[in-house]
């Protein structure tokens, strides 16, 4: 192999392959990146076994032919040597030679023959997307995922089709949230699939800024993504994810409308008081117009924090975890929220005013 490419287009290849790479006692191989020369350019492969990518970089290809190396170290290395612009690579007695105007380096390597192959999805349901909006889906998300591997099917993202929509969903049983894109007017999916969590990270992390559009293609058993220039295999979980719109509340007691930036304030002024298990309390008396939030700690004091809003339905007291509630804000770009309370005991919905795409759920506290 011999080629010659842009140094940072390469650089921000292997760091994205990289991340992908697996820690394999076994299988060394499966930490290393694969470095591919052919007539598309230079290929980069890297895979855990559980999630794979391939990401092609223009290059000038002498010679083709592949070497395996540390992704890590060849993305420090690409990241240490400055500005330097283009960068020569070539694979001598099975290492990785690199040298540019100012550096010469070799890179050992790892036998190619022992790297599996990324599996390609070529059966299933597809469909094509903007990239931005798969990503925004799994964003607007991801964070509700359960983070244990002892229920794989609350540790993943949920993706299923209704209408011309695809739906986004995740709990980890004490907070929910749900975010529908549009499909821009095509044919929804009839099936769904259970992305795991950390390879719904992946996917946000390696696509996100993807202005082009993305063709999804998945069976039960896996999902590929693909825009110009980059393809990405993921393993699907096998399970029942909870039939959740059974819990999401029809009607609604109490309800307030307040400014986000205010009510975000007013929450993380009461975290600083909150006790180990991050509780605060509402107070809502919609005939005096009142809504409180306060927090207790024994340790640190107390505080209470008098919130504008527009309050209607029956008085209510009502403990959340404060870092649930906040964890939301991320999805919700309009500047007043919508709060809808069904009586205490229950959950509580969150949605950005006037935004019926996201919605969010947090399961109270006892107090």
């Amino acid at each position: 192999m011999k080629i010659e490419c842009i140094k940072e287009k390469l650089r921000n290849g292997i760091i994205s392959a990289e991340k992908v790479t697996g820690k394999n006692l076994s299988l060394a191989v499966l930490g290393t990146v694969l470095i591919g020369a052919g007539d598309e350019g230079l290929l980069l492969k890297a895979t855990n076994l559980d999630l794979g990518v391939e990401i092609v970089i223009p290059a000038k290809v002498e010679k083709k032919g592949a070497v395996a190396v540390s992704g890590s170290v060849l993305g420090n290395f690409l990241s240490a040597i400055g500005a330097e612009h283009s960068i020569k690579l070539e694979s001598i007695n099975e290492n990785l030679a690199i040298t540019s105007d100012h550096h010469s380096t070799l890179l050992k390597s790892l036998p190619t023959g022992d790297f599996p192959t990324i599996p390609r999805v070529t059966d299933g349901e597809s469909f094509e997307i903007p990239a931005a909006r798969f990503v925004g889906g799994l964003r607007s998300v991801c964070y509700a995922a359960s983070i244990s591997d002892m229920k794989p099917e609350i540790s993943s993202v949920y993706v299923y089709g209704e209408g011309s929509s695809l739906v986004f969903a995740a709990t980890d049983s004490f907070r929910l949230a749900e975010k529908k894109v549009d499909l821009g007017g095509k044919h929804g999916i009839s099936s769904h699939m259970l992305i795991p969590f950390k390879n719904a990270l992946e996917i946000i992390r390696i696509f996100d800024g993807v202005e082009d559009d993305m063709a999804v293609r998945f069976n039960k058993n896996q999902i590929s993504l693909m825009s110009p220039g980059v393809y990405l295999t993921s393993r699907l979980v096998s399970g029942v994810f909870p039939n959740y719109r059974q819990i999401v509340p029809s009607t609604k007691k109490t309800s307030a409308v307040v400014e986000k930036r205010e009510f975000m304030g007013a929450l993380k002024l009461a975290q600083i008081f909150s006790d180990k298990f991050s509780q605060v309390q509402f107070k809502i008396v919609p005939g005096d117009r009142v809504f409180e939030i306060g927090s207790r700690n024994t340790e640190t004091g107390e505080n209470t924090t008098t919130v504008e809003a527009t309050l209607e339905g029956e008085e209510l007291a009502i403990s959340f975890n404060v870092k649930y509630i906040l964890d939301c804000f991320q999805s919700i770009p309009e500047d007043s929220l919508s709060l809808e309370f069904n009586g205490p005991g229950r959950p509580m919905i969150v949605r950005g005013l006037g935004n019926g795409s996201f919605l969010y759920l947090v399961m109270p506290m006892n107090r």
